[in-house]
């Protein structure tokens, strides 16, 4: 791996410290640092700030507001992922506040797939005469067929979206579209218009919070208010749901920060989607029953394993392939710069963590297909550089559908069209990616003398959080010798190490503890007193009531000959 060093400044004055990391971020003047560190509240954003139309604000509302005066069915159509559940519970919560002739609905994967489904829509209106407006929440922008065919059937659709728009915008009631902010956050705003009051409903920032981590929107401008807000208001929440889910996980609601949420929270919410039906996440969310969200919690805990193991084994089965893939008809083979993947036994649930995966193995853009025996579903990952849903758009000929972001998308194909879709999208990422964009860079913000790692350091460091995408957790150097070393966990997979500073006078002045996660390997060409150059996180630990820092390795490179 590639080191780009922002900084090689060496200071010790922890406010320059947090000055170069603002500056790495692309943040300098004087009024840019007040508002990145005391961003605007949620509460006080108007829709120009998120880059919505407020006429289109302001149609959605008039027809909701005619639907509930005449009684009509109100459908809040929603997703099967974290940000699709959370913005279903956040609108159909508040509707109901204000009409019981309202009812959430998200579509099972597999059988109905993602966004509007002509046979789902066919059924809601059949299940109820009176139905007269659907509102999509995580969809949509891309659905203006199917937005035509529930007009054919009586029924006024609003688009609640924040995909990628295509060519052809939606003709409905209204169109609240931005790709600025996650789903959950439109419907938060929509949700605060539809009150018409100075009511702030900051009880569902929270589930903003979750949704704007879990699908991994940058944490800068109006994000960084939405996630810096919102984890304020998760780590109070009363949503027994979501205690529920703190409880099974084994975590402190007070200690949740962006790793909580995207790595044991969000997952947990996915599960069921992946696995079942996404229906009982929801249900968790709006539950008032804390027994019943207990009994809820317990099996997203379980579907969450079973999703993890089914992940490992995938993951593993698509990797093998990749690595022994021949060439192809068109020369490509396990070099291309793009990953096609496809197996008959590849659940649909799963399909974009697997692309993930194989992003982070190979550093590529990778697409992974669930093939089926008429149709198949794909997911895609992508890398910087490479605009994953415009590439698979450029072959919109073979496709029945896709919709998607910059770095993850997905789409559906017929099967007999696969073997060509993948000839020309190859043959597209051979042209377009260069070399450059393949090689993994660790950007590393500062250098750091020992000495210099304090609690005090620690805690100015977090108030340039949360971390996330747009605004990474800082990484720092430093030059360390090692004292000890051990592996850990399964398998001794992860690598944990004792350091020293250079210029120590003793051994316990300047020493830190060390994990290096998935590192395990480096224990057999590790010696004592062995210089070494380390890129790490800062990361507190706490132990016995004592606090202290434990540093996290990104990577580490060797300053002498290896043992």
């Amino acid at each position: 791996m590639k080191w780009k060093i922002f900084s090689k400044t060496l200071t010790s004055n922890n406010k320059k410290i947090i000055k170069i990391l603002l500056e790495n971020r692309g943040i300098k003047t004087k009024k840019e640092i007040e508002e990145f560190l005391s961003p605007k509240k949620p509460d006080d954003f108007i829709a120009k700030d998120l880059g919505i139309d407020a006429k289109e604000i302001a149609k959605a509302i008039k027809r909701i507001k005619k639907a509930i005066a005449n009684n009509e069915g109100i459908v809040v159509y929603g997703d099967f992922d974290a940000d699709g559940i959370c913005a279903t519970a956040i609108l159909w919560e508040t509707l109901y506040k204000l009409t019981k002739n309202v009812l959430p609905y998200i579509p099972e994967r597999v059988s109905e797939g993602y966004g509007l489904n002509r046979d789902s829509i066919s059924k809601l209106k059949a299940d109820s005469s009176k139905l007269g407006l659907i509102i999509t929440v995580d969809h949509g922008i891309t659905a203006a067929e199917k937005i035509e065919y529930a007009k054919e059937l009586g029924i006024d659709v609003i688009v609640c979206d924040h995909h990628q728009a295509g060519k052809e915008k939606p003709k409905c009631a209204a169109v609240v579209h931005t790709e600025k902010i996650c789903a959950s956050a439109i419907a938060w705003f929509l949700a605060s218009k539809i009150q018409n009051t100075k009511y702030k409903i900051r009880e569902y920032l929270d589930l903003v919070a979750i949704a704007t981590i879990a699908d991994l929107e940058p944490l800068v401008g109006v994000n960084r208010s939405f996630a810096k807000y919102g984890l304020e208001i998760l780590r109070k929440t009363n949503r027994c749901g979501l205690l529920a889910i703190f409880e099974e996980a084994g975590i402190k609601k007070e200690d949740i920060g962006t790793y909580e949420v995207g790595y044991v929270i969000a997952p947990r919410l996915n599960a069921m989607g992946r696995m079942e039906h996404a229906l009982e996440s929801l249900r968790l969310l709006c539950t008032g029953n804390s027994g019943k969200a207990k009994e809820i919690a317990a099996k997203l805990g379980l579907t969450n394993k079973e999703r993890q193991l089914l992940t490992r084994e995938t993951v593993k089965h698509a990797v093998e392939n990749f690595r022994l893939c021949p060439a192809d008809s068109a020369g490509y083979g396990g070099q291309a710069k793009l990953i096609f993947i496809s197996h008959e036994s590849y659940n649909q649930g799963i399909i974009g963590l697997v692309a993930g995966k194989l992003v982070e193995e190979f550093y590529r853009p990778s697409i992974v297909i669930s093939k089926g025996e008429v149709y198949s579903k794909a997911s895609a990952r992508s890398i910087n550089g490479f605009n994953i849903i415009e590439a698979i758009r450029t072959q919109s000929d073979l496709l029945v559908d896709a919709g998607g972001h910059p770095m993850a998308a997905g789409f559906t194909i017929e099967t007999t069209k696969l073997e060509i879709l993948k000839q020309r999208l190859t043959a597209f990422a051979d042209i377009q990616i260069q070399p450059e964009l393949l090689e993994k860079n660790l950007k590393i913000d500062l250098e750091l003398p020992f000495p210099v790692i304090t609690l005090q350091l620690w805690e100015e460091v977090q108030k340039i959080s949360p971390f996330g995408l747009g605004n990474p957790e800082p990484v720092f150097m430093s030059k360390a010798i090692v004292a000890d070393w051990r592996t850990v966990g399964s398998e001794g997979k992860h690598l944990k190490l004792t350091l020293r500073g250079q210029r120590a006078e003793n051994e316990r002045e300047n020493v830190f503890s060390a994990i290096g996660f998935g590192m395990g390997k480096l224990a057999s060409e590790l010696k004592v007193d062995q210089e070494v150059e380390i890129a790490y996180n800062l990361s507190l630990n706490e132990w016995n009531n004592k606090k202290h820092l434990e540093l996290k390795l990104k990577d580490l490179q060797w300053l002498g000959p290896k043992n």
